[in-house]
């Protein structure tokens, strides 16, 4: 087959102890999935889940044990890291019950969802789509995939995040307001899910801006770490 341009490369992520990648085909976001969160951004309870897509190009895979590097993006005065679990979808379906969700799991990541806050704030004062604080380049870096049965009790690891080793946030994945399961069952339903999409499941509390030049480290415990540095 030929083409009128050269077709971009496929987006993929090492997984742990394996040869073989995980290919990336969408990214969904939950908004304010921990309740601390939800407050700090002016907001409280538990809300009806709600979603937002990255494209998979603007994943930045940081290999396990190296510092990633990111640059400080255009446009904005005010970039915040948000340290999130990431649910690798290995087998797809819609309408899952949250019971049966765990049968769709191909493995668990962490991951960065970097946020231009003031543009997003500004669209959201406008009631416009958050496309250009949430969705732009290399908003999603991540490390390797660690397949499910390899990746301990998710459910209650502790998450956290450092900036130049300065704790940042620090919580545990049993304080979404939305777990795993119940993410999962509520995305199938707008969504039919497919093999190789990503779920960045929401972010604790605690998230604030970075410059040039900080490192950020953060963990999903039983997942390693991912570093990353804004250039």
């Amino acid at each position: 087959m030929s083409y009128v341009v050269n077709p971009p490369a496929p987006v993929s992520i090492p997984v742990a102890g394996k040869a073989e990648r995980f290919p990336v085909r969408r990214i969904y976001c939950v908004g304010r999935n921990y309740e601390e969160h939800a407050k700090e951004m002016g907001f409280t309870g538990r809300e009806p889940p709600f979603f937002f897509m990255k494209p998979a190009d603007a994943i930045v895979v940081v290999n396990a044990g190296e510092t990633g590097t990111i640059p400080y993006p255009s446009l904005t005065q005010n970039l915040h890291h948000e340290i999130e679990l990431v649910v690798a979808i290995g087998a797809g379906g819609k309408n899952i019950a949250a019971a049966d969700a765990h049968k769709h799991i191909y493995g668990y990541a962490v991951g960065l969802d970097m946020t231009r806050r003031d543009l997003q704030n500004e669209m959201k004062k406008q009631g416009r789509p958050w496309c250009i604080g949430k969705a732009f380049d290399q908003s999603a870096p991540i490390g390797p995939i660690t397949p499910a049965a390899q990746a301990g009790d998710v459910n209650n690891a502790e998450i956290y995040l450092q900036v130049n080793g300065t704790d940042r946030q620090r919580s545990t994945v049993a304080k979404l307001i939305w777990n795993i399961g119940e993410t999962i069952e509520h995305l199938s339903t707008a969504w039919e899910l497919q093999p190789g999409d990503l779920i960045f499941t929401g972010t604790p509390e605690g998230v604030a801006a970075v410059v040039r030049g900080d490192t950020m480290l953060g963990s999903v415990g039983g997942l390693g770490e991912l570093r990353v540095k804004v250039a």
